[in-house]
């Protein structure tokens, strides 16, 4: 295996509750090896470490219908080759020039997000000896050629990778009977009570410790190409109910499988 020198955590969140420095102090004691730096947000870092601030206006003109060419306009076509509205490129433009922005309510193809990031990366960091994890509050999807429809997803694994604390929230389903409840028109407040600890909300204290998971799964991509598990008491499950994350990253018994167990051993044992 080769365990990358660098490895980057972007800090896009944008939720008190997501602690990348203590993500960092558990990265450490794996990958004793490596340097782990913390970053700020994507595409500030990009724009404030590779452009003068003269080019800084048209990059972001630039990335504004970029970002906006690949919303996903229509759940059950998959095709978002559109021509973005004026008012949809400087929605993005917005976002990407004010630090605080949050994005609310819109939907972006994943794998060309993800390609939109890559082409920002410096290219002396553009190899496996380096793994960029970026967390970011957009939430994006992949589509389903099974039901012929769009999903939330919360991470998708390349390069770089990319984790949606937006997505955490609103792609895994929660229980069934949330959803049985909620068409009966019972009140939206009354069921997250009813239902609280069941799932994982906005602000939710837990997110720290649930994105060491997702940060393992990212790693695990970079160095084996694998970052998936079938074991449900492992982090390294691929989790797609709510009830099923947090069985996997906070109420197991035990951290990893043997599999799994066995390889970070390894790792953390490393001189």
């Amino acid at each position: 295996m080769h365990i990358p020198s660098f490895i980057y955590l972007y800090d896009g969140g944008k939720t008190e509750s997501l602690d990348l420095k203590e993500i960092l102090r558990y990265l450490k004691n794996i990958f004793k090896k490596s340097k782990i730096q913390i970053r700020q947000e994507f595409i500030r870092f990009y724009l404030s470490s590779k452009l003068i601030s003269e080019e800084k206006e048209k990059e972001i003109n630039h990335l504004a219908k970029e970002m906006a060419k690949i919303k996903v306009r229509v759940i059950d076509r998959k095709d978002t080759s559109f021509e973005p509205l004026p008012g949809e490129i400087e929605y993005e433009k917005k976002r990407l020039s004010e630090l605080e922005s949050k994005s609310f309510g819109v939907l972006y193809n994943g794998f060309e997000l993800v390609t939109i990031f890559s082409k920002l990366i410096n290219k002396e960091e553009f190899n496996f000896d380096h793994c960029h994890i970026i967390f970011t509050n957009q939430l994006f999807g992949t589509w389903d050629e099974y039901d012929m429809r769009w999903h939330a997803r919360v991470s998708i694994y390349s390069f770089p990778s990319i984790i949606s604390t937006t997505g955490i929230v609103e792609a895994p389903a929660k229980p069934r009977e949330f959803y049985l409840k909620r068409r009966l028109g019972i009140d939206l407040y009354r069921l997250k009570e009813e239902f609280k600890g069941r799932f994982i909300d906005y602000n939710d204290q837990r997110m720290t410790e649930i994105m060491k998971g997702y940060v393992l799964q990212a790693l695990f991509y970079h160095i084996t190409g694998d970052p998936f598990c079938e074991h449900k008491n492992c982090r390294f499950y691929n989790a797609h109910w709510q009830e099923e994350i947090i069985n996997a990253q906070l109420s197991a018994n035990i951290e990893f499988c043997e599999r799994h167990k066995k390889i970070i051993n390894q790792l953390a044992n490393e001189i």
